[in-house]
């Protein structure tokens, strides 16, 4: 059985200014279950600059947030569901200055719960919109949402050289980085019509706590998203009644889209 180690960023304190995000992301997101399988998704031609997508929920599943990393950079990911941050559970806007995790260059990572701690996390899974953890909070401002912005990093600025003996040199190396965040050790994987309707809609519950365990690391954000990623979940019912999916009945041997039928005539000239 395969182990993920996650990396668990907390905020820097340099910034860097421009950079918005663009269409081409150095990130691919995938919705998995936990064998692997991809849940159904549609993509959505948008103008702003993000990438947009349906999905097709599964009452009951279990699913990771998979990303996939096509730069040889570290990268930041601000992770969001139902509008709340899943490192912290607040409210989440996709700033630099919240909770994130780290993925390394080149590197995969399935992001598979709420963190309960840097050993664990409880799993997300496909629940009415009644039994998910935003709603517990009240909080309806982003319901049925996977949300993922993606931070480059900002490189510190060079230290100006000062010979020293030999002695203090060795010193020097040997003690820990001023203000350096403590590392965790890990050896383990990363009215009424309303509420009807919000009731049917689907959310993300607090599922099972299982081991995931992380590390906190130093990572500097830049100050602005390279991307970001919005994926929309839904039940396949909701899907059909926003034409997401075509979910009319089909014959196979009698497609009636392709029958020849006799046209209306052309209008004749007098």
């Amino acid at each position: 059985m395969k182990s993920w180690v996650y990396a668990l960023a907390v905020a820097g304190s340099w910034v860097c200014s421009g950079g918005a995000w663009a269409n081409a992301s150095p990130v691919s997101i995938e919705i998995v279950a936990p064998d692997g399988r991809t849940f159904r998704e549609f993509p959505v031609h948008t103008r702003d600059g993000s990438l947009r997508s349906y999905l097709q929920a599964e009452k009951g599943a279990r699913y990771q947030v998979r990303v996939r990393n096509a730069s040889g950079e570290r990268l930041g990911l601000v992770i969001a569901v139902d509008g709340r941050n899943i490192i912290s559970g607040k409210k989440s806007q996709l700033t630099r200055g919240e909770p994130m995790y780290v993925l390394g260059a080149w590197d995969t990572q399935s992001y598979a719960g709420w963190r309960a701690n840097l050993d664990a996390i409880n799993e997300f899974y496909f629940a009415e919109w009644s039994e998910s953890y935003a709603e517990a909070f009240g909080d309806r401002s982003a319901r049925g949402v996977i949300a993922v912005a993606v931070y480059r990093e900002v490189a510190p600025p060079p230290a100006l050289y000062q010979p020293f003996p030999e002695e203090e040199r060795g010193a020097a190396d040997s003690a820990p980085a001023a203000g350096a965040p403590p590392l965790a050790r890990s050896s383990g994987s990363a009215g009424k019509a309303e509420r009807q309707d919000r009731d049917e809609s689907a959310g993300t519950g607090y599922g099972d706590r299982r081991v995931d365990r992380a590390v906190q690391v130093e990572f500097v954000a830049r100050s602005d998203a390279d991307s970001r990623h919005f994926i929309k979940y839904e039940w396949r019912d909701a899907l059909c009644r926003k034409r997401v999916l075509e979910c009319g009945e089909q014959n196979r041997f009698w497609d009636e889209s392709t029958l020849g039928f006799a046209p209306p005539p052309p209008r004749r000239l007098r």
